[in-house]
């Protein structure tokens, strides 16, 4: 729900812009509708990994040994780089919520590439929680 109250905000901003079209309204997509022109299999592989290196970094940033005060400096620094790499590859999902807000505005093809941007950020989320088992040192 605060994923479609944002892009609601977005669109009543953007549309007060005389000559406004809803266009993509920066959703996620691939082939045609990446950025970039990247393909479903290249979109699929970005936004597993960074959603992997997001839950790290946030895992890793909130754990119970990590230094008080500083996770959302990680956190905020890892999501803009994060964006930074992926932007043109999908627009950067790493958040199914934000995928649907956008795609219901945009329609059309953000609708039926969705599943992507479902799929491949629970893959990453899951790997993400496996891998941090073996990474992280013991809580106390």
């Amino acid at each position: 729900m605060g994923g479609l109250a944002g892009a609601t905000i977005i669109y009543l901003i953007a549309s007060g812009k005389p000559g406004f079209e809803l266009g993509g309204f920066a959703s996620n997509g691939y082939g045609a509708h990446s950025p970039g022109g990247y393909s479903m299999f290249a979109a699929f592989v970005c936004e597993v990994v960074m959603t992997f290196l997001f839950l790290i970094i946030i895992l890793g940033a909130t754990h119970s040994k990590a230094p008080t005060g500083f996770a959302g400096i990680a956190i905020g620094l890892g999501l803009t780089l994060i964006h930074l790499i992926s932007i043109p590859v999908t627009n950067t999902s790493v958040n199914p919520a934000r995928s649907t807000s956008q795609a219901i505005f945009a329609g059309g093809a953000a609708m039926d590439q969705l599943w992507l941007f479902w799929l491949a950020p629970i893959i990453g989320a899951i790997l993400a929680g496996i891998a941090y088992k073996f990474l992280s040192p013991e809580e106390k």
